[in-house]
């Protein structure tokens, strides 16, 4: 019987979504089975080549640093140009930089080529998640999105353990690998997606979102604001933990058995998760997450063995699986159709941001004080991220209205008004006369004619409803192929 009950809820998890959003989902898969630099680069840098930790918090920093430069901009682009160019030139001049990157050994000329990483990275991410909002209807959105982590976090797990081992026999192949993977993730894109760009009529067109009316937008930016100081916080698995590891003694094989408790458990638990809190209260999950988050890594400090280490792994991946549909739904309710790339790319930012920042502040902080300040950091930007959340969530819609579509009043011959509701199986209901009603055919589907209807009636006249023309439900908008 459990069998049947998970079969059933994989069913209707995948289900009903369209082709496109699957060859989307593959391409993400890809791109994060391959992804090995970000993981590894500080092992590389400290362990292969003997720089300092601060050094590799400033290389990291300057990855992040060209995220924040191309944000912004893969924003205006996917808005402007398209989803599909934007992310065709995104991919391809990553897998380039990222090969580039193996080959460099001056410490400026490694700086250089990571910062180029980080822009080429990063200016995908406003195309990927703006198509997926136009290709999804939007009762299917928040399960689209916690697919497509759980696609990222399937390749995380699996890229995080075979790179550890990779690691140790050539930080070189983990480039190339990745750098290949990434070409590849551009050659579906190329061959099997559709610009999915809104059409738009010349009264959008006119009042088009720049990125002025983002910055204007307070509660859009307020939820920014808490997304870095929650992103400064998970970053740490990548940038903090790792240079924690190895300075007490653990190889990179341990580290990546430990970090891949992150993938296999979002894995395990993102859908059920996912299903299970669609429809609880934003705010305290938003609140929760924080928390758990600033604690888990808090709990840090006190490990001194793998297993301690994978535990304390559990608790801030709980965090991350609870808040990332939670953040994401939020995000989405916050954006305007013809304003999607501009407002991905600002919330973005806020991750770029967090992985300008956490790479210098774990660096500095784990080198002058002890990696101990820095999980004990971690727990107060936690607390602080979420009293942010509590009081901004008090102003804001929990969840997105599902679109409705307006009363339409359907005259009939010396009778009341009748009215026509999109409900489910909706029915036309016309008064004939007092204390008695007809019941007219149900509304038929968006852009069908529906015909006139001729109901008799017994001992009453016969009353008939004008043809209907239902259009796209509220919120909707035409799509190019």
């Amino acid at each position: 019987m459990p069998l049947v009950v998970m079969r059933r809820a994989v069913r209707e998890t995948v289900s009903g979504l369209p082709r496109e959003f699957w060859w989307l989902w593959t391409s993400t898969l890809i791109n994060r089975l391959g992804a090995f630099v970000a993981t590894f680069m500080a092992l590389y840098l400290t362990l292969d080549r003997g720089y300092s930790a601060s050094y590799a918090g400033l290389v990291a920093s300057l990855h992040g640093l060209g995220g924040v430069v191309s944000s912004l901009g893969a924003g205006v682009m996917t808005d402007r140009f398209g989803r599909r160019p934007t992310l065709l030139i995104a991919q391809s001049s990553t897998a380039v930089s990222v090969a580039l990157l193996g080959f460099m050994h001056d410490p400026v000329s490694i700086a250089a080529v990571a910062f180029l990483v980080g822009m080429a990275s990063n200016a995908s991410r406003p195309a990927v998640q703006a198509m997926m909002a136009d290709i999804v209807r939007p009762e299917d959105r928040v399960r689209a999105f916690s697919l497509n982590y759980w696609a990222i976090n399937l390749g995380f797990a699996v890229s995080s353990m075979a790179a550890g081992f990779i690691a140790e026999f050539s930080y070189l192949a983990g480039f190339l690998i990745e750098a290949g993977m990434t070409l590849g993730c551009a050659l579906v894109v190329f061959a099997k997606l559709p610009e999915s760009r809104p059409v738009r009529t010349a009264k959008e067109a006119a009042v088009e979102a720049g990125l002025g009316a983002v910055l204007r937008d307070r509660r859009f930016m307020s939820v920014v604001g808490l997304s870095f100081l929650v992103s400064l916080v998970f970053q740490q698995g990548s940038v903090g933990l790792p240079v924690a590891m190895g300075e007490a003694g653990f190889t990179p094989a341990d580290y990546g058995l430990a970090i891949a408790v992150n993938g296999v458990l979002i894995v395990a638990l993102q859908i059920p998760v996912t299903r299970f809190i669609q429809h609880r209260d934003p705010r305290r999950l938003l609140v929760i997450s924080s928390l758990l988050a600033g604690y888990g890594f808090g709990l840090t400090a006190f490990a001194g063995s793998v297993g301690v280490f994978a535990l304390t792994v559990c608790v801030w991946t709980l965090a991350e699986i609870v808040n990332a549909p939670t953040q994401t739904g939020l995000v989405m309710l916050l954006s305007p159709t013809h304003g999607r790339g501009r407002y991905q790319g600002m919330y973005t930012l806020s991750w770029s941001l967090a992985a300008l920042v956490a790479p210098l502040m774990s660096g500095v902080v784990i080198d002058r004080l002890g990696a101990e300040w820095l999980w004990g950091l971690c727990a107060m930007v936690g607390t602080a991220a979420g009293l942010g959340y509590a009081m901004l969530m008090s102003r804001l819609p929990a969840e997105e209205p599902a679109p409705q579509t307006p009363t339409v009043r359907v005259p009939a011959a010396q009778a009341p008004a009748a009215q026509v509701s999109a409900a489910p199986a909706p029915a036309v209901q016309v008064p004939a006369a007092p204390a008695t009603l007809t019941q007219a055919a149900a509304v038929q589907a968006p852009g069908a004619q529906a015909p006139a209807v001729e109901t008799p009636m017994t001992k009453a006249p016969t009353v008939k409803a004008p043809a209907l023309q239902a259009g796209p439900a509220a919120g909707e908008n035409p799509v190019e192929a």
